[in-house]
């Protein structure tokens, strides 16, 4: 993998540059909330933000979106109509998460509409500054090696690029004068203590290891009940998850009409209508049914099919949770300390 070297002013120009192949995106603050929004200019982001509220899987698996149209002659699939993106200012967790919607919806199932949104985004990832609430350590999230076109790591008077894929060497055609290969003894000085510094700056305390034999152990343990009686079951979990991945289909025709159109839209396995069915059974009616699926399946089936765990240490749950039942809470809980009330 090729690693360049570029003055932290020609970042700008840079992106003006790269708006050549499609819309620029980047994180930007409103009301103290940051989102990944349309930008024209460097100027309009804030690269210093921990954390996006939605993380970028919005651009590839859209929140809701129509498949096709139908009326009695058959049906017409939506494509062609996906912008091509740049999304600037991924950090490496969020990498991280789209690497593993890569394996869901790309290589154990293809899903053309993933697809399309993909080849037609580019991630430019930049380094981060972690908070109290990530645990990218935990999750080995914290530094990434694949899934980006390119990475920026900021050290301070210049960046570090790293070139990650075929369209990224595209990119940095573009502007070939900004980036250098000569890289010294003090970028690989500068850049080693960077990542010292970064792994400083970790305050979560989260062990991971062994975690799918505790949960496998903890199947059965009262703390499913106990974190049950606060949970809201408002999915919000879910929502800001980069993994989580539920979606429900519904068709959408006007009374009395003979056309209408195919939807796909998130769900939650955290919401009751989940695992309803026909005849009104719900294979998980029971909250704390609904709370175990979920841990589970992050921390203990996903490794055991993919050999890493669905969480990649944003600490979007911490942050979001109303009632502070996260990665955290639930790991701790399991391991026999004190659910809080």
């Amino acid at each position: 993998m090729m690693i360049l070297k570029m003055k932290k002013e020609d970042l700008s120009t840079f992106l003006d540059a790269v708006k050549e192949w499609g819309e620029l995106w980047g994180p930007t603050k409103k009301d103290g909330k940051v989102s990944f929004s349309k930008v024209d200019s460097l100027s309009q982001m804030d690269l210093k933000a921990t954390r996006t509220i939605i993380p970028p899987k919005k651009f590839l698996y859209p929140p809701r979106f129509t498949m096709f149209d139908f009326d009695e002659n058959g049906y017409v699939e939506r494509t062609g109509d996906v912008p091509k993106r740049i999304l600037f200012g991924i950090h490496p967790c969020d990498i991280h998460g789209v690497v593993i919607m890569d394996k869901l919806f790309l290589e154990t199932y293809n899903d053309p509409y993933y697809r399309e949104r993909r080849e037609k985004t580019l991630l430019l990832g930049h380094s981060c500054i972690p908070d109290d609430k990530c645990m990218c350590t935990a999750t080995g999230t914290d530094f990434i090696a694949e899934g980006f076109d390119l990475f920026f790591t900021d050290l301070k008077m210049s960046y570090l690029v790293w070139v990650g894929s075929t369209k990224g060497h595209d990119l940095i055609r573009l502007k070939p004068e900004l980036f250098s290969r000569a890289l010294d003894k003090n970028d690989i000085l500068n850049y080693t203590e960077y990542r010292k510094w970064k792994n400083t700056q970790y305050k979560t305390n989260l062990d991971f290891t062994g975690m799918p034999d505790i949960f496998e152990l903890g199947y059965s343990s009262p703390v499913w009940d106990k974190l049950a009686e606060k949970c809201l079951s408002c999915g919000q979990c879910s929502m800001v998850c980069p993994t989580c991945n539920c979606y429900n289909v519904v068709d959408e025709v006007e009374l009395g009409s003979i056309e209408g159109t195919r939807e796909r839209f998130w769900d939650s396995c955290m919401f009751r209508e989940y695992s309803l069915v026909a005849g009104g059974h719900n294979f998980r009616d029971k909250r704390a049914d609904r709370l175990r699926l979920w841990y589970t399946h992050k921390l203990q089936a996903y490794i055991g099919e993919f050999g890493k765990p669905a969480c990649v240490g944003c600490g979007r749950c911490v942050a979001t949770c109303p009632v502070d039942i996260n990665v955290v809470t639930v790991s701790q809980a399991l391991k026999e300390q004190e659910v809080g009330k």
